[in-house]
């Protein structure tokens, strides 16, 4: 069992690869870790996640009271209550903007397709939420639906949302995300992005089974 300390270290472990990884820029994005006992603690409203102080993460029960802590929590917050409350086997949320994949979103292209085995084996396919005002409840109702059967959702003209059993996990998602879009990307510049076959993709469907 990690103590609360611990807990801190990983989200500024995190946030710190996270930026590093490019899939945020200055305060974009905000990590968050559910702990025994419906806690959770979630990254200050404004932070920059490349920055994080342990000492300013923000300590709330699962209705959004604050318990503990002198900054506001992210202004996504309901968008991570959503997920805990829709996901009893989520332990950590990561929203992120990762540049290609939400360049992706803003043309109006979809990440969804069927085109990469390892992504339909890990994640069956990556779908797009409709888009949803910033900082407002409606990111939570845009993707309340999908939460429940992907780990991994794209947020139209706002980034992307991976869900995890660790924030390791979801990390992995995100960064996952954006390799995809970078292969889709540089496909789409040399040529026409080839589907694989109804065959080929049933048995990946079989094999995630």
């Amino acid at each position: 069992m990690l103590t609360d300390w611990e807990y801190r270290r990983q989200i500024v472990t995190c946030g710190k690869q996270v930026y590093g990884q490019g899939l945020v820029a200055a305060t974009d994005g905000n990590i968050s870790v559910r702990m025994l006992d419906d806690r959770m603690l979630i990254t200050p409203t404004g932070a920059a996640l490349g920055n994080l102080n342990p000492e300013e993460l923000v300590y709330l029960d699962l209705t959004g009271t604050v318990l503990q802590g002198r900054l506001q929590p992210s202004s996504e917050l309901a968008l991570h209550l959503m997920i805990y409350h829709r996901r009893p086997d989520v332990l950590a949320v990561i929203h992120a903007h990762p540049p290609i994949a939400t360049a992706f979103s803003v043309a109006g292209e979809v990440l969804s397709r069927l085109v990469l085995p390892e992504v339909i084996v890990q994640f069956g396919e990556i779908p797009t939420a409709p888009y949803a005002t910033p900082a407002t409840t409606e990111s939570a109702q845009a993707v309340q639906e999908l939460i429940q059967h992907h780990d991994l959702i794209v947020l139209d003209h706002h980034g992307a949302v991976a869900v995890g059993e660790s924030l390791t996990a979801a990390r992995q998602k995100m960064e996952k995300l954006e390799h995809t879009a970078k292969i889709l990307l540089a496909a789409d510049q040399l040529g026409t992005i080839r589907p694989l076959s109804a065959t080929a993709i049933l048995a990946l469907q079989q094999l995630k089974k």
